[in-house]
């Protein structure tokens, strides 16, 4: 069995792209929260939107198309 983490973070190349993936998911009902890049991650200054795993196929939907992303992945 492996385990899951309970959530996920996108990262993207500007902050306008974070924020009109926000936008996209307020209008699709999908629960999210902007927060700080994990230092771990990346030492750029920046924001990455967190969401439950569950989400994952809901996220790619609502942004497909639309928004650019740099990756998606687990947070730990």
């Amino acid at each position: 069995m492996t385990d899951v983490a309970p959530f996920q973070i996108i990262l993207f190349d500007s902050t306008s792209e974070a924020l009109l993936a926000e936008k996209l998911f307020k209008k699709a009902g999908i629960p999210h929260k902007i927060i700080p890049v994990p230092r771990h991650i990346s030492s750029d200054c920046g924001v990455c939107i967190r969401f439950f795993s569950s989400d994952t196929e809901r996220v790619r939907s609502a942004l497909a198309g639309s928004v650019t992303v740099r990756d998606i992945a687990p947070l730990a």
